[in-house]
């Protein structure tokens, strides 16, 4: 579904001519300074060759249009869209060339191409945003908000709206017939909806100066909101209702379609969708399938290091909680004693447990590699909520309201929690719980994109440890 993520169609149709221009930039430079890789045929015929790479990009920006004027949209977002964008717009190119003409150098041509347009584009894109930001920090380009209920949920819709200023939205206040809790002195409460009632009644009451409206009341005062929807549409005021919150648990409903009807789930999971499994499940096969074959010369290193601080097994084997709750055995290269407490007790900062390879292997997620293999098996991903002991799935599941929606996802090598300071040892609930929100977070935000950046950030931690992997 379509995120929230309302923007100015003008400054997008000024972000697509931009594209143009730093397509046939790019061309330009190509022409004049690497002739030597510009194959003969481009040389040659230069104005066919631009008159297609222009008609490649508008069909490329057809598909997949830009998504910079959005006034929440994150940096991963921009950087799949311009990058689908520039590798439709490159296979474009290249088929209507192979058409038209034969020659060599093409595919390496191309390839060098797109990868300098998504550069460009990319570093454009990078000084759009700020530019954005500054105009709406600067008063221009701003849209104007008024809420209607005292549901905790529209203080929730208010902080996300207002955290970043400079997205350019101005809160006008809220109606309703009781003030919200722990509401900000600068979300200020117009009034009861008696008063908003009136406004509405009144025709020279037209809010000329709020352009979109979010409501939160009850399903029982249907007559109220079926109003509120009218009075908008005929102000060409945005409508946008906010599902309301049954104590702490938000009903965060999500559309799907089923049959000639519409119903409504209360989880988003990109990955239940064939193509996303397909393009994840065949990453992590390629990626995990390499990273064996390396380590295979470096097993009887380790193992040896491993015998000598510490007699036992090579590898650690414990049974941990996977997809859809199913349990499986993961494998890790042993870091720590044969001890009893192993399938109970976290690890902790001055562990006893730890031998002093192991504990190096722990801080630089060395002894995580044998799971590349739990990976080829399908137990793992290389991304996805870390699996945890059965111990600790009995113990929180009981405790932690949505414990187990983090099992709608295979458990992965590392994961968004880990990267963004909850890996290691859990001492406080709370702790555990911000763990499990965000692998929540992960599960109903899942891109391509977004496991790259774990995988990145992961790969930064060999080099620089986390002070919290022990």
């Amino acid at each position: 579904m379509k995120y929230y993520s309302n923007g100015n169609e003008l400054i997008k149709y000024i972000v697509v001519l931009i594209d143009f221009v730093l397509l046939n930039i790019t061309m330009a430079l190509f022409y004049h300074y690497a002739q030597e890789i510009v194959p003969a045929y481009f040389r040659a015929n230069p104005r066919i060759i631009y008159l297609i790479a222009n008609i490649a990009m508008a069909i490329a920006q057809f598909f997949v249009p830009s998504v910079i004027h959005y006034r929440r949209i994150s940096f991963e977002q921009v950087a799949s869209r311009v990058s689908r964008m520039v590798i439709l717009q490159a296979a474009i190119t290249f088929i209507f060339v192979r058409l038209i003409c034969d020659g060599g150098g093409f595919f390496r041509y191309l390839f060098i191409y797109m990868f300098a347009l998504f550069v460009i584009i990319m570093l454009a894109r990078l000084a759009e945003r700020h530019l954005l930001k500054y105009i709406r920090q600067m008063g221009r380009n701003n849209r104007s908000v008024i809420f209607i209920g005292d549901d905790p949920a529209v203080l929730q819709i208010y902080n996300e709206i207002t955290e970043d200023p400079s997205t350019g939205y101005k809160i006008k206040g809220y109606y309703s017939n009781n003030a919200i809790p722990n509401c900000p002195e600068k979300f200020t409460h117009i009034g009861n909806l008696a008063d908003l009632d009136d406004f509405m009644d009144k025709e020279q009451g037209h809010y000329r100066h709020v352009d979109e409206v979010f409501c939160c009341l009850s399903q029982n005062e249907s007559e109220q909101l079926v109003r509120i929807m009218q009075y908008c549409d005929r102000h060409v005021m945005h409508f946008y209702y906010i599902p309301r919150m049954f104590g702490n648990f938000r009903l965060n409903l999500k559309p799907e379609r089923f049959g000639d009807q519409i119903i409504f789930t209360n989880r988003n999971e990109p990955l239940a969708q064939y193509a996303n499994k397909f393009i994840k499940r065949t990453f992590d096969i390629l990626v995990s399938l390499v990273v064996c074959i390396i380590l295979i010369p470096f097993i009887p290193i380790i193992a040896l290091i491993i015998k000598r601080q510490s007699p036992g097994p090579i590898f650690f084997k414990q049974e941990r909680t996977g997809f859809n709750g199913q349990s499986f055995i993961c494998y890790k290269f042993r870091s720590m004693h044969i001890n009893k407490a192993a399938d109970m007790q976290q690890a902790s900062i001055d562990d006893p447990r730890k031998f002093p390879f192991g504990n190096f292997m722990r801080k630089t997620n060395i002894d995580e590699f044998p799971q590349f293999f739990n990976v080829l098996r399908g137990d793992m991903s290389i991304v996805g909520p870390r699996p945890h002991m059965t111990y600790h799935t009995e113990m929180y599941s009981q405790i932690i309201d949505k414990y187990m929606v983090r099992h709608f996802s295979k458990p992965g090598i590392t994961g968004y929690a880990q990267v963004t300071g909850f890996r290691g040892e859990t001492k406080e609930l709370w702790q555990m719980e911000e763990r499990i929100r965000r692998d929540i977070w992960y599960i109903e935000n899942w891109t391509f994109w977004l496991d790259i950046k774990i995988i990145f950030l992961t790969a930064v931690s060999l080099f620089k440890p986390d002070k919290k992997a022990y």
